[in-house]
C-alpha cells in the first residue's frame, strides 16, 4: 500500500516532492526515498524510518533537478529492515530508468527466471519493484533504435509491461533526459491521479500521486484518475502525453483503500473516502439494530482514527450517545502497517489508553474500521474493561478478513488471520468481546460505490475472489510458505 508521488516543474522540486511525502506517511513508514534529475543526472538519497527521520538539510541540497518522485513503504514484498529494498530503484539503461512502486506482483516466480535467463538481467534484491522496473528498461529498449525516444515507442513498452507482469501495479519512473512515465495496471486496483497548476512563470507543473490530498495541499488542480491501463509521459518542457496501454482494461479499485488505508480528505475514482465511510457506518447500524436491542448500549466509541465517521454515524443513525473514549498518541505509527506482529502489539498499547470515565459501568459498543489479525481488536477489548465497562460490544465496519490479500496489503498468510476458519461467536470469543457484528459484504460494495458509476471493488481478502484471474491455491500456498521460511 506503499505512497507514490512524481513532479515536473520547471523550478527545483526537492521540497515539493519532500512535502508530498509527509502528506503520504500515513501509507508506509518502513522506509522512503526521493530521486531527482537534473538534466541528465540523478540523485537519489533513501533510508528506513519515516520520511522526517530520513531526510536531513543536506540530503535535500544535493537533490537537485526540476523533476523528481518520491516513496513511502510498506513492506510487502522483501526484507522488511533492508536499506537495500527501500525505493526508488535505479537501472543505468536505456538512457537511466528510477523507477517507484505501489502494490504486489503475483508472478514473480516467472518473472525471476525470465529475467535471468532471457533478459540477461540481474535483481540484486527481492523486490518485485526491481522486477518491475528491469522489465520496463528490457521493454523500453527493444523500442528503440537510436538516441532519440518518442511518446509511441514509451507506450509500446508499457503494453508490453502489461502483458508480462501480473497483480497490482501504480508506477511512477523517471527517464534521465526524456521525462516523467506513470502507469497504472488494467485494472486500477491501487489509486494514482493526475494534476496540474501553473507556476510563477506560467508553464505548467506536473503532479502524480496515490492520493488527492497531496495534489490539493500543493495548490493542484486535479485533472483527472489515471485509468486502469492507462500510461501517461510528460516530457521535461511540461508537455503530456497519454494513451491507453492494456487490451482490456477495466476499474474495480482496492475496497481497503475506502475502508483504512487512505486518508479520509482524499477522493479516489472519484469516491470521498469520507463519504465512503459515513456510507459504511450507515450500514453497519442497519445491521447492529436487527442484533442488538437498543437498550443494551449506552455509548458508541470509535477507534480513532480510520473508523471515526462510521462510528459517527452509527450513533446517529441508532440515536445512542457518542463518546470518544480511547485517547490516542499521535507520535506511534498505524498499528496495522507496523512490519512485525510483536511490534504492533507493543505498539497498541503505546497508541492508544481508554479513559475511565468514559467506560465505568457502561455497556460500550465500539466502531473499528477492520478486524485483520486481531491483535489490536483484543487489545482493545481488555482495555475497555479494564477501564470499568460493563459489557462490550465490538463492531466493524468491514466484513470479516478470511483470505490473504495479494495485491499491495500485507496479509499473506491465512494463519495471521482470526477470521479465516472461524465463525464469527468464535471470533468474539478469541477477542473476549460480548458481542461481535461485522459489516456484509453486499452493504460494503454498496456503500463505497454508492453513486460513483463503478461497478466492481476489489474485495478478495473478504470474499476469496481474486479479480486478476491468475491467484491459484498453489500460489497462495508458496506465498504463505515463503513468509514462514
Amino acid at each position: 500500500m506503499c505512497g507514490i508521488v512524481g513532479i515536473v516543474s520547471p523550478e527545483p522540486v526537492n521540497q515539493q516532492v519532500y512535502d508530498s511525502l509527509l502528506l503520504l506517511q500515513h501509507r508506509g513508514q518502513d522506509s522512503t526515498g526521493i530521486a531527482t534529475a537534473d538534466g541528465n543526472t540523478f540523485h537519489i538519497h533513501k533510508a528506513k524510518g519515516q520520511v522526517r527521520e530520513a531526510f536531513r538539510t543536506r540530503d535535500m541540497r544535493s537533490l537537485l533537478g526540476t523533476m523528481g518522485l518520491g516513496h513511502v513503504r510498506y513492506t510487502t514484498k522483501g526484507a522488511a529492515t533492508s536499506e537495500q529494498e527501500a525505493q526508488p530503484f535505479y537501472v543505468n539503461a536505456p538512457y537511466g530508468i528510477i523507477l517507484v512502486h505501489n502494490g504486489n506482483l503475483t508472478n514473480t516466480r516467472e518473472l525471476a527466471q525470465d529475467l535471468f535467463h532471457i533478459d540477461r538481467r540481474h535483481v540484486n534484491s527481492t523486490s518485485d519493484t526491481e522486477m518491475l522496473l528491469n522489465v520496463l528498461a528490457t521493454e523500453l529498449q527493444g523500442q528503440i533504435s537510436g538516441f532519440e525516444l518518442d511518446p509511441g515507442q514509451v507506450f509500446a513498452a508499457v503494453t508490453q509491461v502489461h502483458e508480462r507482469i501480473e497483480g497490482s501495479y501504480a508506477v511512477i519512473s523517471m527517464i534521465a533526459g526524456h521525462g516523467l512515465l506513470a502507469f497504472r495496471d488494467p485494472f486500477g486496483i491501487r489509486p494514482l491521479i493526475l494534476g496540474k497548476r501553473r507556476s510563477e512563470n506560467g508553464a505548467d507543473d506536473w503532479i502524480v500521486a496515490s492520493e488527492s490530498l497531496v495534489l490539493e495541499s500543493g495548490g493542484y488542480e486535479i485533472v483527472r484518475d489515471v485509468a486502469p491501463g492507462e500510461a501517461v509521459f510528460i516530457t521535461l518542457d511540461g508537455v503530456l502525453h497519454s494513451q491507453q496501454c492494456a487490451r482490456d482494461p477495466r476499474l474495480v479499485p482496492c475496497s481497503f483503500e475506502y475502508v483504512y488505508l487512505a486518508r479520509p480528505d482524499s477522493v479516489m475514482n472519484g469516491i470521498s473516502v469520507y463519504d465512503a465511510r459515513l456510507r459504511l457506518g450507515n450500514r453497519l447500524a442497519d445491521t447492529i439494530s436487527t442484533y442488538t436491542p437498543r437498550g443494551d448500549i449506552d455509548v458508541v466509541m470509535p477507534i480513532p482514527d480510520s473508523s471515526r465517521p462510521a462510528a459517527m454515524q452509527v450513533a446517529q443513525k441508532l440515536g445512542i450517545e457518542y463518546r470518544e473514549g480511547f485517547y490516542k498518541n499521535r507520535y506511534v505509527g498505524r498499528t496495522f502497517i507496523m512490519p512485525g506482529q510483536a511490534q504492533r502489539k507493543k505498539s497498541v498499547r503505546q497508541k492508544l489508553n481508554a479513559m475511565s470515565s468514559e467506560f465505568k459501568g457502561k455497556n460500550i459498543l465500539i466502531v473499528d474500521d477492520s478486524i485483520v489479525r486481531g491483535t489490536t481488536s483484543r487489545e482493545i477489548v481488555e482495555m475497555a474493561r479494564a477501564a470499568g465497562a460493563n459489557k462490550v460490544t465490538f463492531t466493524s465496519a468491514a466484513p470479516p478478513v478470511r483470505f490473504p490479500h495479494v495485491y499491495g496489503i500485507n496479509m499473506p498468510s491465512r494463519s495471521e488471520l482470526i477470521a479465516h476458519g472461524r465463525k464469527i461467536p468464535e471470533i468474539a470469543a478469541e477477542l473476549g468481546a460480548d458481542h461481535l457484528i461485522y459489516q456484509e459484504v453486499a452493504d460494503m460494495q454498496a456503500a463505497i460505490l454508492e453513486g460513483s458509476g463503478i461497478s466492481e471493488l476489489e474485495m478478495s481478502c473478504f470474499t476469496g475472489d481474486y479479480i486478476t484471474g491468475t491467484v491459484t491455491p498453489e500460489y497462495l500456498a508458496w506465498v504463505e510458505q515463503t513468509q514462514l521460511s
